[in-house]
């Protein structure tokens, strides 16, 4: 085994430290979920017909625009992602990182 497949291996084995900073991380994720929610059942309660809140409808120019604003962020990410597969399949990001070593 050479020893750069061997400080590879190490970089890549998990350790105590990692394990505890996964769990924080996956703990902070769990709460941001959870924020989101409570915030948009809250949103959503409250712009119901009951009681003193009148009830907005969104118009067509609305629909319209949050249905083009979708389509181009889901095409952006996708053409990004499509960028990022590119690249690594035809070894750019390697050259890359070989020039760096040196």
């Amino acid at each position: 085994m050479s020893s750069r497949s061997r400080h590879v291996r190490q970089a890549i084995a998990p350790t105590k430290a990692s394990h505890s900073g996964m769990w924080m991380m996956l703990a902070l994720l769990g709460i941001f979920l959870a924020l989101a929610l409570a915030f948009s059942y809250v949103g959503w309660n409250t712009s119901s017909d009951a009681g003193d809140h009148p009830v907005q409808q969104m118009s067509t120019s609305g629909y319209v625009a949050m249905t083009l604003v979708i389509v181009v962020t889901l095409a952006l990410g996708v053409g990004l992602m499509t960028l990022v597969f590119y690249s690594n399949h035809k070894g750019h990001d390697q050259d890359a990182n070989a020039d760096r070593r040196r």
